[in-house]
């Protein structure tokens, strides 16, 4: 059984995947994308995938609000997935605020550079301390 690290590790890949093949427009079967990552099936991963897709456009808006000199989709594919699955944990789930910062940043850490890092932190940070997070904490 795999814990919640090694899971967001997965999501983040499957998201990778997603990101590449909406760019070249190559249709995809979202419950495969997974199966190939993942023996079990398991909600967690199901359901933050889904959801980062579904909120995808308020993910970006809020990672372009609060990225500095940058944009989301200046990001690579892999910083990309790693952000947008931070940011979905943070406003959409019941996931305590500082797990999905420092979940975030140790991603970054394995997947980018440190100045990649700084600046998801900084972002994330940013919408902790000014986005409603409806009463989490």
């Amino acid at each position: 059984m795999k814990n919640r690290s090694e899971l967001r590790d997965i999501i983040i890949k499957v998201l990778y995947q997603v990101y590449i093949l909406e760019k070249t427009n190559v249709e995809y079967d979202i419950d495969n994308l997974i199966s190939e990552q993942l023996e079990i099936e398991n909600s967690f991963v199901k359901d933050s995938i889904n959801g980062v897709i579904k909120n995808q456009d308020n993910i970006s808006k809020l990672a372009n609000k609060y990225l500095t000199d940058w944009t989301i989709d200046r990001l690579s594919k892999v910083d990309k997935a790693i952000l947008s699955l931070g940011i979905y944990e943070l406003i959409y789930t019941d996931t305590p605020s500082i797990v999905c910062i420092n979940e975030t940043i140790e991603l970054s850490k394995i997947y980018s550079d440190t100045n990649v890092t700084k600046m998801m932190n900084a972002c994330l940070d940013k919408i902790y301390h000014n986005e409603d997070l409806h009463g989490k904490e």
